[in-house]
């Protein structure tokens, strides 16, 4: 066997495609990711570590499987430490709650049954509860990109995990956005499967009527493989149910596309980048040739303050409580303090049928909005560092869940996907929501958008009226451009005001001397650029603007001969600044 370079992010079909070529074995696959894991500790990804001797009897048994008629043969996953695997403890990140079960959860059994091999327990958010990645004894499971931020959570080992090269996929778990929330911060996917599709039995209860198992992985298709083998009913689980997985050739594209109507809160360090991506990603959304329709998401947040201000944080407490009460001192601070909220006397019998009632209401106006669409939201409105989390640990908590809470209560399905990135190496993630079964339909959507985010690009300066908030940025986003960043030219260049109607720059460069102009930078496809750029009137057009970077974008230029009867307007510094001191408005 020749050697062969493993790549960062392992997906499913590249580890079936080079089994099938017989380049790789699942052995040194294994090799490989102990030694990444190892080389990792310091991240706090695992609590049962990927150890050989935990690992070695799952590649025996695959010496009597055939690889044909096993569809995960060989394929490495990760498993969140609330998920049972036969013999190794289950910790739900509190020791002291630590127990050995003597039988797979359901989703393991499936999973080990298809050919998968389970290769440790990642860490979580004590008892499942968080969003944040740092409510662990274990240590803070650091962000798989950029380490001083947050992971996401309750599922942060497992999303990480995956991130990392640690493992093909991994299973969390989801009740308010922990199968979701990781996936985005670390820029891959995640399926929440409809209530019940997946079986729970198995699963340390969080809150058991909404919990739910869930996928990582860093392709749509590998989430797909894994819902195939583990959605289905268990008789033994008494919140399993039939949810019949529809092929996704045969599923119809939504009727219509829910966006919300009103601003949306963006926060932490990065709110300003994020609310850009999140403008950027509903541009882009417009190009997918299905209805649009803006719509007010109150019904949503509503819904979603039923989770931790109504009677089911009575339900974390009725599974936990006495565990907590018998054992004091070994729940995180943090923890204890959420899940004793659930032990308040306000939460009482007949408050908790008022909330039913009130959540039957929600269910029953979702249902009738979202019948044949589909609502798009951010995962996150955006993300914290992790001291800041420790210095304000229920606030930050508390807005990470703000598009996220409501899922579950209203019996929904989601697909948590990559939307490029707020800056660099800080990914965006956006979260399709349908009604129950329709997973195929929200598939077919995140393939279309993933395949519209491939296209090819091409970056254009722009320094004038087709700039945020001038006339013609109408004309960038119907040719499919997105907003990148605010830059400078290069000091070689000047600005005239052409006397044109209505009024517009003309950016020269010089031979010798010059200013920097600020300027804005586009993304626009390049299959629509060759029509922008026919487009223009003389004596403007495209050509290569020199950054101050030194780098060189296609741009708006002015031919020389149109400066003769032009304004120098230089020493304003752009087209910006100069409508403002002209006019006092853009």
């Amino acid at each position: 066997m020749n050697a062969i370079e493993l790549p960062q992010l392992f997906t499913i079909s590249w580890l079936k495609e080079q089994y099938g070529r017989r380049a790789l074995t699942p052995s040194l696959v294994v090799a490989e990711i102990i030694r990444r894991a190892d080389k990792d500790r310091d991240m706090n990804i695992w609590i049962t570590p990927p150890d050989l001797e935990l690992i070695q009897p799952y590649l025996d048994r695959l010496v009597n499987m055939d690889p044909a008629t096993a569809p995960l043969w060989g394929i490495p996953f990760a498993i969140k430490d609330n998920i049972d695997l036969a013999g190794v403890p289950t910790t739900a990140g509190c020791e002291e709650y630590a127990y050995v079960p003597v039988e797979d959860a359901t989703v393991v059994k499936r999973l080990i049954e298809a050919g998968a091999v389970p290769i440790g327990k990642t860490n979580l958010d004590q008892f499942a509860t968080g969003l944040v990645g740092t409510r662990s004894p274990y240590g803070e499971t650091h962000n798989a990109l950029q380490p001083e931020l947050i992971s996401g959570g309750s599922s942060s080992g497992s999303a990480v995990a995956v991130a990392r090269g640690q493992a093909a996929f991994a299973l969390g778990t989801d009740t308010a956005g922990s199968g979701r929330v990781p996936a985005a911060l670390n820029g891959l996917i995640g399926l929440k499967p409809s209530l019940g599709a997946w079986p729970v039995k198995g699963v340390v209860p969080a809150c058991e009527s909404l919990d739910c198992v869930t996928v990582f992985a860093g392709q749509l298709e590998d989430v797909q493989a894994v819902d195939q083998v583990v959605r289905g009913l268990d008789d033994r689980d008494p919140w399993s149910k039939e949810v019949p997985l529809e092929p996704v050739t045969t599923v119809q594209h939504p009727v219509t596309i829910y966006l919300p109507k009103q601003p949306l809160e963006f926060f932490g360090p990065f709110a300003d980048s994020s609310r850009q991506a999140w403008e950027q990603t509903m541009q882009q959304l417009q190009e997918l040739g299905t209805p649009v329709e803006y719509i007010d998401t109150k019904l949503f947040a509503e819904a979603a303050a039923l989770l931790y201000e109504g009677p089911w944080v009575a339900e974390r407490w009725a599974g936990l409580g006495a565990f907590i009460d018998s054992h004091p001192g070994s729940t995180f601070p943090v923890t204890e303090q959420i899940l004793r909220t659930g032990a308040d006397p306000a939460h009482h019998a007949a408050n908790v049928f008022q909330a039913m009632h009130q959540l039957q209401a929600y269910k029953h106006q979702a249902r009738r909005l979202l019948q044949g669409g589909v609502l798009i939201m951010p995962t996150a409105g955006g993300t914290w560092t992790r001291e800041q989390v420790r210095e304000e640990p229920v606030m930050t908590n508390r807005l990470m869940g703000l598009y996220t809470n409501h899922c579950n209560l209203l019996d929904l399905c989601a697909l948590a996907v990559p939307a490029g990135e707020a800056e660099p190496g800080l990914p965006f993630g956006i979260t399709m929501f349908a009604l129950s079964g329709c997973e195929a339909v929200l598939v077919n959507l995140a393939g279309e958008f993933e395949r519209l985010q491939s296209r090819p690009y091409t970056q254009v300066a722009v320094c004038g009226l087709h700039m945020r908030g001038f006339p013609l940025e109408a004309q960038m986003q119907s040719h499919g451009a997105r907003f990148v960043r605010e830059d400078l030219t290069a000091p070689s260049y000047k600005m005239v005001a052409l006397k044109t109607q209505p009024p517009k720059p003309g950016l020269i460069r010089l031979a010798e001397g010059g200013e920097a102009v600020a300027l804005e930078v586009w993304e626009m496809p390049v299959s629509r650029f060759g029509a922008f750029a026919a487009a223009i009137p003389a004596p403007l057009g495209i050509g290569k603007v020199k950054l101050q970077d030194g780098t060189e974008v296609p741009g708006f230029i002015c031919e020389g001969y149109a400066e003769q009867d032009a304004v120098d307007i230089t020493e304003f510094g752009g087209w910006r600044a100069y409508s403002l001191q002209r006019t006092g408005s853009i």
